[in-house]
C-alpha cells in the first residue's frame, strides 16, 4: 500500500490539469495515478451495466452527459462479496469495500454490495469535480478503498434546536460526498418534541414546547428524510430520549415517562417512530443523565423495538451503574467516564462534542486522535459519531452550523474514521499541532483538501475554519500575577525575548503552530489544575499570565480582518459575556504594532444572568464579524497578554487564545502573509 502510495504522489505532478486526486478526500486507502492515459471525459453518454440499479450512479451520469444504451464508452458494475479487503462485523451495517479502475474508454467498479458501489461514485463525484464545465473529466486511476470504521456519524439536536428538512438534505448531501454513514436524529429533548406521535398530538402543541414553539417533523417528513439518506448511503438512527430529558413529554402528557401509563404511551410512541423509519436498522432510545427507578424500564421498551426487529442503541455511560447493558445490541459513549461494553458495538463520542470546540485547536485534536485507541475497527469499536448540542439558544441555522464548526469537524471526522489510524488518543494527544514532522504533513494535507472543497462544493454553507498551519507563535511560561490581571510582567515591560528573569526565577518560551492555542482544556477538573486532554501547558494555576507573540510580514500595507478570541464560549454553557471594553472575563488584550485592537461591543454586556433561553450572540468570533487590523508594508508585531483569573462565571475554565489574519469578510485566509516570532522569511 505504501509503495502505491508513494508512486501516486509522484505521479501528481503530471496530471495537475486533471488535477482532483489530490484533493480526495478521506483519501483512497490504495490509489495509483495512470499519468500516460487520457482521462475519461464525461458530458457524452455512456452505457451502464450495473445489476445494483444504484440511483446515485444513475443520476451522476445522467447529470454528466447520460446513459445511451449505444455509447461505445461504458460504466460497469460488478458485484464481488468477496474482495479480500478490510472489514469486520457490526450488524446491519455492509460491507464497503471497493475497487475502481478508470480509462480513457471504461470505468469498472467491482462492490462488495450495493452500499459499495454508492462509495464509488462518491470517489467519482468528487474525481470529477472542479473541472471546466466545457470539458468534464475523470483521470485514469486504479483505486483499492475500504473504511477502516464502519460507523462514521453525525448527530444533530433538533429537540433544543431545529433544523429545517431543507437543512436536514443539504447535510445529508454534502456530507455523505464525504463517506459520513449515519444520520443520529436526536428528536426529543426538554425544550421540545420534535416527533409527530398521531396518538398523542399534545406532544407537538405549541403549549408542550418552550423553544421554537410548533416546529416539529410529521412522520411523512421522516420517511422523505429516511429516503433521501438510503440513496445516499446513509443510515438514520432516530432517537427518542428515555427516561431523561423528558419535561416536553411531562408537560404534554401530564405524568412521567417512569409510570405505568409512561411505560404504556412510549410503547405507543415506538412503535408510531418505527413506521415513520420502515429503514432504520437501530433506534435509540437514550438513557442518560436521569437515575432510572422504574423496574425494567429500558429491557421492556427495548423489547418493543426488538419485536419489530431492529436493534437498540443507548448511551453509556448511564447514571445507574448498577444497570446491565445486556438490554442494548449498541452503546454511544460519551464524556470521560463512557467507557466500551464488551461484546457489543461501541461507538465513540467522548470527546467529539462540537457544543464544547473552538474552531481551531480542538479540530486538530480530533485529527491527531485515533478512534478508541484503535487504530481500525472491530466488532467492538464500531467508529465515532460527531454530536452537535445546543442548551444555549442560538439565532438561526446558520448559527448553529457556523459556531459549532459544523463541516470542518464533519469533515476531520470523515478522514479519521475512513482513513484510520491517528498517533495517539486525545486523552494522551491532546490539541498540540507539532511544527514539523509526520503528524503536521498529514495535517496540511488534510487541511489543504478541506479548504479545497471548502471553496468548491461547500461555497455556499457557513464555514469559519481558514488556513492555520502557517500561524506560529512564541507563549512564555506563566508568570506569576498576585490575582491582579492587569498587573504588567516582564514580557509586557522588555518586550519579546526568548527568556525572563523574574523574581529570581527564569521563565522560559516555546513554540507553537495554530491559530487556536489551548493553554487549558476546556475538558479538566474544575477543583484543580489537571485537564483531560493535554495543553500548551501541563498544569495551569489560577493567578498567573502567559504571553505569546509573533510578527507578521505584509508585502504591503492593507486592513485586513482578523479571527479574534480569548475565551471560547460554549453552546451549553451559561457563561456570562464580557464587560464593555474588555476582550474577556479574564483580562486578555491584544496589541497590533503595541496599538491595542477594540474589543467589539458585546450584545450581551449587560445581561448577568445566564439561562438556556438566552440567546449566544456575538461572544464568540463566529458570531460576528472579523476585526479591522492595519498592517504596515513589512514586519509587525502581533502580542497577546493572556491571563488565566477565572472570576466564577465559568463552569469550565478554559484557558486558550485564537488569532488568524483573514479577508475583511473572514471567509479565507489573508494571503501574502508570513507568521514568524524570529522574523524570518520562508
Amino acid at each position: 500500500m505504501k509503495k502505491s502510495l508513494l508512486l501516486a504522489c509522484g505521479l501528481l505532478m503530471y496530471v495537475l490539469c486533471y488535477g482532483k486526486v489530490e484533493h480526495l478526500l478521506p483519501m483512497p486507502q490504495q490509489i495509483m495515478v495512470h499519468a500516460k492515459e487520457k482521462p475519461f471525459r464525461l458530458g457524452k453518454g455512456v452505457r451502464l451495466y450495473d445489476p445494483t440499479f444504484t440511483w446515485l450512479l444513475q443520476d451522476f451520469l445522467e447529470k454528466h452527459g447520460g446513459i445511451d444504451e449505444k455509447a461505445s464508452r461504458v460504466v460497469s458494475v460488478r458485484l464481488k462479496p468477496t474482495l479480500g479487503l478490510f472489514d469486520y462485523e457490526v450488524p446491519r451495517f455492509p460491507s464497503e469495500g471497493y475497487t475502481l479502475e478508470v480509462t480513457s474508454k471504461r470505468i469498472e467498479i467491482q462492490a462488495s454490495s450495493y452500499t459499495a458501489v454508492i462509495r464509488a461514485t462518491q470517489t467519482l463525484m468528487q474525481l470529477a469535480e472542479g473541472y471546466g464545465e466545457d470539458m468534464p473529466c475523470i483521470e485514469s486511476v486504479s483505486i483499492v478503498d475500504f473504511p477502516a470504521f464502519k460507523v462514521r456519524g453525525w448527530m444533530q439536536d433538533v429537540g433544543r434546536s431545529f433544523l429545517s428538512v431543507d437543512e436536514l438534505k443539504r447535510e445529508i448531501d454534502l456530507l455523505s460526498r464525504f463517506k459520513l454513514n449515519v444520520f443520529h436524529w436526536h428528536l426529543t429533548e426538554n425544550q421540545a418534541w420534535r416527533f409527530e406521535v398521531k396518538a398523542f398530538p399534545q406532544l407537538t402543541a405549541d403549549t408542550s414546547m418552550v423553544r421554537l414553539r410548533g416546529k416539529y417533523y410529521t412522520q411523512a417528513q421522516c420517511r422523505e428524510v429516511e429516503e433521501y439518506a438510503a440513496q445516499r448511503g446513509v443510515t438514520v438512527i432516530p432517537e427518542i430520549d428515555m427516561p431523561g430529558h423528558s419535561a416536553a413529554f411531562r408537560r404534554a402528557m401530564g405524568f412521567d415517562m417512569q409510570t405505568d401509563k409512561g411505560v404504556a404511551a412510549l410503547k405507543v410512541i415506538l412503535t408510531e417512530v418505527m413506521k415513520a423509519f420502515p429503514r432504520a436498522p437501530y433506534i435509540h432510545l437514550g438513557g442518560d443523565e436521569v437515575r432510572i427507578d422504574y423496574p425494567d424500564f429500558l429491557e421492556t421498551l427495548a423489547g418493543v423495538v426488538r419485536k419489530d426487529g431492529r436493534k437498540v442503541v443507548t448511551w453509556n455511560r448511564l447514571v445507574n451503574k448498577e444497570v446491565s447493558y445486556e438490554f442494548a445490541d449498541m452503546s454511544q459513549m460519551w464524556a470521560t467516564a463512557g467507557r466500551k461494553i464488551d461484546r457489543m458495538p461501541n461507538i465513540d463520542c467522548r470527546y467529539a462534542y462540537t457544543n464544547h470546540m473552538d474552531v481551531y485547536a480542538d479540530l486538530v485534536g480530533i485529527f491527531k486522535s485515533n478512534i478508541y485507541y484503535e487504530q481500525q475497527g472491530n466488532p467492538e469499536v464500531a467508529g465515532t459519531i460527531l454530536c452537535t448540542w445546543n442548551d444555549r439558544r442560538l439565532r438561526s441555522e446558520d448559527d448553529i452550523l457556523r459556531q459549532n464548526n459544523f463541516y470542518a469537524y464533519s469533515l476531520v471526522i470523515a478522514w479519521r474514521a475512513w482513513r484510520g489510524g491517528g498517533e495517539q488518543y486525545v486523552e494522551d494527544g491532546g490539541t498540540m499541532l507539532p511544527p514539523k514532522g509526520k503528524v503536521f504533513e498529514e495535517y496540511c494535507d488534510w487541511e489543504r483538501r478541506f479548504l479545497y472543497h471548502k471553496a468548491n462544493v461547500l461555497h455556499d454553507v457557513p464555514i469559519p475554519y481558514v488556513r492555520q498551519t502557517n500561524v506560529h507563535w512564541r507563549i512564555t511560561e506563566a508568570f506569576p500575577n498576585s490575582g491582579d490581571a492587569a498587573r504588567q510582567l516582564p514580557p509586557e515591560v522588555l518586550g519579546p525575548q526568548k527568556e525572563y528573569t523574574f523574581e529570581g526565577k527564569t521563565y522560559h518560551t516555546a513554540d507553537a503552530v495554530g491559530a487556536g492555542i489551548y493553554l487549558r482544556h476546556t475538558w479538566a477538573n474544575p477543583n484543580s489544575s489537571r485537564t483531560f486532554i493535554p495543553t500548551f501547558f501541563k498544569n495551569a494555576e489560577p493567578g498567573t499570565t502567559a504571553y505569546a507573540w509573533t510578527y507578521v510580514y505584509s508585502p504591503v500595507r492593507q486592513v485586513l480582518g482578523a479571527q479574534v478570541e480569548f475565551y471560547n464560549y460554549g453552546r451549553s454553557e451559561r457563561d456570562v459575556a464580557p464587560e464593555a471594553g474588555r476582550w474577556d472575563r479574564y483580562g486578555s488584550d491584544v496589541w497590533v504594532n503595541d496599538k491595542r485592537l477594540t474589543p467589539p461591543n458585546w450584545d450581551n454586556s449587560d445581561v448577568h444572568e445566564v439561562n438556556s433561553e438566552t440567546l449566544l450572540l456575538n461572544e464568540n468570533f463566529t458570531g460576528r464579524p472579523p476585526v479591522q487590523v492595519e498592517l504596515k508594508q513589512g514586519w509587525n508585531k502581533v502580542f497577546l497578554k493572556l491571563p488565566f483569573n477565572p472570576d466564577g462565571t465559568q463552569r469550565l475554565r478554559k484557558w486558550m487564545f485564537t488569532f488568524v489574519l483573514t479577508d475583511l469578510q473572514g471567509r479565507n485566509a489573508a494571503e501574502g502573509i508570513v507568521y514568524s516570532p524570529d522574523r524570518l522569511l520562508p
